[in-house]
């Protein structure tokens, strides 16, 4: 007899886990499924363990600058298996609060390896053996793990992913960090804070490419001052490993091809999703290349299978799994005869993207290129750090934030920053594009000082030509 459920969760990520707990909330008997630890690759080896790591690297760097705010910090050191072990205590706390989360929301939770095994049908192989289970409604979290390279897979002691990179069996002395997207480039400015040579790869003509271009150069510049080398444009030929390091063969934007050793390799070239052996071919659902083909609210097209996060189409990050985890739980809820849940779709235009380095980079929206693509005519208004008073005060002078308005509407379509807490400040464009506001709203609302948020007033007013602080 297997264990009846209205839904049953497979991953318990930032995805899974919030929409086990919305179903909940709605009154839904739910279960989750996990196979290795309660909240996913995030909690546990992601979004949260870096962040705790970059905030080491970032008050290092504070010390090592201590002299610039009047201070002295002498003899200063870093012990790279401390830093781990605050990353890893950080890590863990996480994981106990959902494990609290799911008794305080009366969710049964089944550890071990989950496969659907027909239409509501999931069996789990855990530690004492198989278990049954079934459901009404099954959402698949399975989330992603990272890509290899195919002529170098990853071992651990010289080539690492992610998640070697986050408890390293020592310390890299010239490390090569392969792509340039948010995870590539916030190992590489860890590691270049915390004393290694850091080199870095990207295909693109530009680091960080999915970010305004603007931010890229102003990036580009940054992390070469650190110390950091970037190669764009570039082409990793040939990559050979042994007991003393990593050998690479790398083919310039000039068509050169160089050689050059290193200790440790980072290898950050996308994801490849968890949707292998789980038995959805079986159930005809639909894929490309691996991702789960889901609509609005994160139905597959097979009756009673859900799917959101890491598995189903980009951007892949935790928020946007969270926000897909809420939508498909109302949506299962409101099909279970619910009236008085309203479920809204997720809208991929103002979904936010933080990169940690240092400097932060924030977005949400179109870029200025992109917009143009699309046709429209565009102000764009453009605010330094410099200008800025409390960026000063803090000696993070470094930094812009730049808005994109529709010229015809003065619609916000995107805003893109960079620069010392950006990933906080971020959130109050979001809430504009949310609320559809335009720039007039932007313009008459009160800013406090001081703080970095008045540069996004300012930027608003640099796109009408009012800018008053520079």
């Amino acid at each position: 007899m297997s264990d009846q459920y209205d839904v049953i969760v497979l991953g318990s990520g930032p995805g899974g886990y919030v929409a086990a707990i919305r179903a909940a909330q709605l009154g839904l008997k739910t279960a989750i499924v996990e196979r290795e630890n309660l909240g996913g690759i995030c909690l546990n080896w992601g979004c949260i363990p870096t962040k705790a790591l970059l905030r080491s690297a970032e008050v290092f760097h504070h010390m090592k600058h201590a002299k610039d705010f009047g201070l002295a910090a002498d003899k200063i050191s870093a012990d790279l298996d401390a830093v781990v072990k605050r990353s890893r205590g950080v890590a863990k706390q996480l994981n106990q609060g959902v494990t609290h989360l799911m008794k305080k929301n009366k969710i049964t939770v089944h550890m071990g390896e989950g496969r659907l095994t027909g239409p509501g049908k999931l069996e789990v192989q855990g530690e004492k053996g198989k278990t049954s289970l079934a459901a009404k409604h099954i959402i698949v979290a399975t989330g992603a793990r990272a890509r290899d390279l195919p002529f170098a897979p990853a071992d651990g002691k010289r080539v690492w992913t992610y998640r070697h990179a986050m408890v390293p069996p020592e310390m890299p002395t010239n490390l090569l960090v392969i792509g340039s997207g948010a995870i590539g480039i916030e190992f590489a400015s860890f590691y270049n804070d915390m004393g290694a040579e850091v080199t870095v790869v990207e295909m693109m003509d530009r680091i960080v490419p999915v970010e305004d271009a603007e931010v890229s150069t102003f990036l580009e510049k940054a992390l070469t001052k650190q110390g950091i080398k970037i190669k764009t444009g570039a082409a990793l030929e040939e990559l050979k490993t042994d007991s003393k390091g990593v050998s690479a063969k790398i083919k310039g934007k000039n068509g050169k091809v160089e050689a050059n050793d290193y200790s440790h390799v980072i290898v950050a070239i996308g994801i490849q999703p968890n949707t292998e052996s789980i038995g959805l071919e079986e159930l005809g659902v639909k894929m490309d290349r691996g991702f789960i083909q889901i609509d609005d609210y994160g139905r597959t097209g097979a009756n009673g299978l859900w799917a959101i996060g890491d598995c189903v189409p980009g951007p892949w990050l935790a928020h946007k799994a969270s926000h897909e985890g809420v939508a498909a739980a109302e949506a299962i809820a409101k099909e279970l005869g619910n009236k008085e849940v309203h479920p809204h779709p997720l809208d991929r235009r103002n979904i936010p993207g933080c990169t940690y380095c240092h400097p932060q980079i924030a977005s949400v929206g179109l870029t200025e290129a992109k917009a143009k693509e699309a046709g429209y005519t565009v102000k764009v208004g453009n605010f330094p750090f410099i200008g800025n008073g409390k960026a000063i005060a803090l000696g993070e002078p470094e930094g812009f934030v730049k808005t994109v308005f529709d010229a015809k509407t003065g619609e916000l379509l995107g805003a893109h920053m960079i620069g010392a807490e950006v990933t906080e400040l971020i959130q109050g464009y979001v809430v504009g594009k949310q609320l559809e506001t335009t720039e007039a709203e932007l313009m008459q609302a009160i800013f406090p000082h001081p703080t970095l948020s008045e540069m996004m007033h300012e930027s608003v007013l640099s796109a009408y030509g009012r800018a008053v602080h520079f």
